[in-house]
């Protein structure tokens, strides 16, 4: 039976003293006690009643072993000593260590110098070594327009080796030999296996003491530089190696300056604006217009939300003074347009001279509203304006908006 056998409570004596009842006296290590017709041994105690007895002034001897032994179980244990199992593998626990050591993860930031080869250069590595299973992984630090492809890692998580050799082929390297075999192979078959492990080969692999700060690591032939490491990593080691962090060896390189991106000149093709986007971005998109502007500037009613001055080219060419424009700002979206009227026998072709779109400054952005006035010399597309009048709206639209 298991579990309680006696409740908490007061146990009498045996008789013929079956009056009085059990005291602290009466257990001590050796002691027979019979409770209720069973006799129990003590065999030892804790150490709190060990130290409680012995305040009190009682003797207590040793832990005995008054355990009386089963000859069938000494039987059993004296025939597995000699004998020798058929598949003599040792047992590997790594469950201790997994759960020990889970999600402990050191990071190292390393170097691989390839710059002896044609066209290799010094490469930045990020190296994580898992504790759980004593594996390593290497990832790559590839930089914004370095012209490498992304992949995911420079090399997957697994034991590295310390020393790299040939390949093996399959069954050339087993962790045990069969020594004979009896029967036909699979089912019914009898083979000893070799104890010694004859054909087993001893591989040594990278462990977290030998990667520290300065440490050149032979990763499958690619000597890898550990330069430094986390706050983490170095906590690591200064608990269970009790080794300080090294300086750390300057790895990164020098930041290349950025290259100011130059915007070619307009070439008179759609709109500048138009223009831009397709330096800008690789794929093209068209400029974003403001919506909202756009719906309280647009034609609404008699109001037309245009305004029209009248100009001339500023030049002294004879045949160009007489020629006169209308220029048109429209206030939607800050768009001109500059037209010709028709002038008989002058020779010139009238029409549009120039299509609406925004204008740019000589200075630098576009015109608006306020540079375009009465008097005021004007540059569209390399032509000089001076504009000369303006009609009877922008007069209004002038005085309300001072």
């Amino acid at each position: 039976p298991q579990g309680t056998l006696l409740g908490r409570h007061r146990i009498p004596k045996p008789a013929p003293s079956d009056d009085a009842f059990f005291d602290v006296d009466a257990f001590n290590v050796g002691n027979n006690v019979t409770l209720y017709s069973r006799s129990f041994t003590i065999t030892d105690c804790d150490a709190f009643t060990r130290n409680y007895l012995t305040k009190a002034g009682t003797k207590v001897p040793g832990a005995e072993e008054l355990e009386p032994a089963d000859p069938y179980f000494v039987h059993r244990k004296q025939e597995a000593s000699t004998m020798q199992p058929h598949r003599p593998y040792e047992k590997c626990d790594t469950l201790k260590q997994f759960l020990d050591n889970d999600r402990k993860v050191l990071r190292f930031y390393c170097i691989w110098d390839n710059s002896a080869e044609m066209f290799g250069d010094v490469r930045e590595l990020v190296l994580h070594y898992f504790q759980a299973d004593d594996t390593m992984e290497i990832r790559e630090v590839i930089r914004a327009n370095s012209g490498r492809d992304a992949a995911p890692k420079f090399l997957r998580r697994s034991k590295v080796p310390k020393e790299v050799g040939a390949l093996h082929k399959p069954g050339e390297i087993t962790e045990r030999t069969v020594l004979n075999v009896f029967g036909p192979m699979g089912h019914g078959g009898r083979y000893i296996l070799d104890s010694l492990k004859t054909g087993a080969v001893a591989k040594q692999f990278y462990t977290d003491a030998d990667l520290t700060v300065g440490a050149k690591i032979n990763v499958w032939g690619r000597e890898v530089t550990v330069c430094d490491m986390d706050e983490f990593t170095e906590h690591h080691y200064k608990s269970k190696f009790n080794v300080e962090k090294a300086s750390p060896i300057h790895y990164k390189q020098g930041e290349v300056a950025a290259i100011e991106r130059e915007i070619p000149p307009y070439n008179g093709w759609g709109s500048e604006e138009d223009s831009k986007a397709n330096c800008q971005k690789l794929i093209a998109q068209a400029p974003k217009r403001d919506f909202s502007k756009f719906m309280q500037k647009d034609r609404q009613g008699l109001d037309s939300h245009v305004l029209r001055f009248m100009a001339r080219l500023d030049t002294n060419r004879p045949i160009d003074m007489d020629r006169t424009f209308i220029v048109s700002f429209f206030l939607s979206d800050d768009t001109i347009s500059v037209f010709e009227p028709e002038k008989r026998n002058s020779g010139i072709v009238h029409g549009k001279f120039i299509e609406r779109s925004k204008l740019a400054t000589p200075t630098g952005g576009y015109y608006q509203a306020e540079d375009l006035y009465v008097g005021a010399v004007v540059t569209f597309r390399s032509h000089n304006f001076i504009i000369t009048d303006a009609d009877e709206y922008v007069l209004s639209y002038a005085e309300k908006h001072q």
